[in-house]
């Protein structure tokens, strides 16, 4: 629940923890009985125990529609993912996963723990897309078919410009938020979102994973990922695994800001996106990851550790996010908070000072603007001094990635 030093340097963050707590093991009790159903609740739980929280809000059609276009698409990136999977064998998968999802006798071994399960099983998602409404299997079908496309150019491609990155980005996650808006649209609950809006939920979400995830993927066996643009890491280290050189420090850590200015790019429409949106729980289930990426920016920005190790948000802040966010004011004033704490982070001597200040003073305009700071209920600030603990570096380890 969070360590015990942690609670006693934070003791706000407690009933929060325990909440949360209490609220993952109500979710873990209302896993549906139908056994492909149960499966693939079951299976959220295992891959993603918080999105499968915030996923629990929504209502029982939308819900089940969300939970099985996020095990299709987790399976198509666990095949993805597994390096140790022959590139001929790889592309048709990807090419024609969205093909499979109707056949409930299809599966395919890769992955490994959780995820090679879901893949050995895979017959339960298909079973449960089949129960789907025809809306919800068309956007699904949708998404994966482009997903899958997209995946297979860059299997074959490097990461070279960043246009190259920003396409990478669209394919794994862009495209997740136009499946979600539609999925939305579909339930009767929301107007469509523009492409350009629900593109850059996805792409501020990917780009903060891929940030972070920096040593886990340069460190990946048989075979090393690489998702940051040469047209960036060029400008500091020869090759890309150099950043993790002590050697290279100075310059691993202005690359890493050089990044994190980049992804604060899709902040305003990520902002417009959310301040659209009519439905409490639909809203809940966008602005709570949101918070998480522009708070996971704010502690991965100018920070060398995450050449070092892993990066996250302290577990307290996060258990304060999730029971906290319900209104639009908190997401303001949440982007708010987190870009007062990256700006005094912002060395002058920095290459891209200036452009990093001007998109953190950006947002904090936005958010002064919208003339809703005092009305919020989440604080995740409360002292100048406070993204210090709210960093937790740990050793090395898998970090589930999310969409």
């Amino acid at each position: 629940m969070g360590s015990l030093g942690a609670i006693l340097k934070h003791p706000d963050e407690f009933y929060p923890l325990l909440k949360l707590k209490m609220a993952v093991k109500e979710a873990e009790k209302q896993i549906p009985p139908e056994p492909h159903w149960g499966f693939c609740y079951s299976m959220l739980h295992k891959v993603s125990r918080s999105f499968a929280l915030v996923i629990q809000q929504l209502g029982t059609e939308l819900r089940n529609a969300v939970c099985v276009f996020y095990l299709v698409l987790r399976a198509l990136d666990t095949v993805e993912d597994d390096t140790s999977i022959a590139t001929d064998v790889k592309l048709p998968i990807l090419e024609a996963f969205h093909q499979h999802i109707y056949d409930r006798d299809w599966h395919f071994s890769c992955g490994t723990k959780h995820y090679k399960v879901l893949m050995d099983e895979f017959h339960h998602v298909s079973t449960a897309f089949s129960e789907l409404d025809r809306g919800y299997q068309v956007a699904i079908e949708d998404i994966t078919k482009r997903m899958g496309a997209g995946m297979g150019k860059f299997i074959c491609n490097e990461v070279e410009s960043v246009a190259d990155y920003d396409e990478y980005c669209h394919y794994v996650a862009g495209l997740v938020g136009l499946g979600l808006s539609k999925l939305f649209h579909n339930a009767g609950l929301e107007d469509l979102a523009s492409d350009d809006l629900s593109n850059s939920m996805g792409l501020f979400l990917q780009k903060t994973n891929i940030i972070r995830d920096y040593l886990e993927d340069i460190n990946e066996i048989p075979k090393c990922r690489m998702f940051w643009p040469r047209e960036i890491w060029s400008k500091y280290v020869n090759k890309l695994e150099d950043l993790k050189y002590e050697e290279n420090s100075e310059k691993a850590v202005q690359c890493l800001n050089d990044m994190v200015t980049n992804a604060l790019l899709h902040v305003e429409d990520c902002l417009k996106y959310m301040s659209d949106l009519r439905d409490p729980a639909i809203f809940r289930f966008c602005a709570i990851p949101q918070i998480m990426a522009i708070g996971t920016l704010a502690i991965c920005y100018n920070n060398l550790q995450v050449f070092r190790g892993v990066v996250k948000m302290r577990r307290g802040l996060t258990a304060i996010v999730i029971d906290q966010t319900n209104t639009m004011p908190d997401v303001y004033g949440a982007f708010y908070d987190f870009a007062c704490m990256m700006k005094p982070k912002v060395d002058n001597r920095d290459p891209n000072a200036t452009k990093t200040l001007s998109r953190i003073e950006a947002i904090q305009k936005i958010c002064k603007d919208s003339g809703t700071l005092n009305k919020r209920k989440l604080n995740v600030m409360k002292t100048k001094s406070a993204y210090t603990p709210i960093m937790a570096a740990q050793t090395p380890c898998v970090a589930l990635p999310e969409f």
